[in-house]
């Protein structure tokens, strides 16, 4: 909403590329954060059945590719 507010009220288009720029580094920092908890967690668990870990890796590729 903020971004949004400041184009609306058409604020310097740099001080809004800055922003938007803002939001995707905290986004990349959450998104790493994710996956970091999810190779701790969930992948190291799937280790024990080969199977499992098979299709852990496959849906981690899916998300990582889209």
């Amino acid at each position: 909403r903020g971004i949004l507010k400041m184009i609306e009220d058409e604020k310097y288009c740099i001080d809004i590329l800055n922003q938007l720029k803002a939001v995707k580094n905290a986004i990349s920092t959450v998104e790493g954060k994710i996956l970091k908890n999810h190779l701790q967690a969930c992948v190291k668990d799937a280790l024990t059945d080969s199977n499992n870990f098979d299709d852990k890796v496959d849906e981690l590729l899916k998300t990582l590719k889209r």
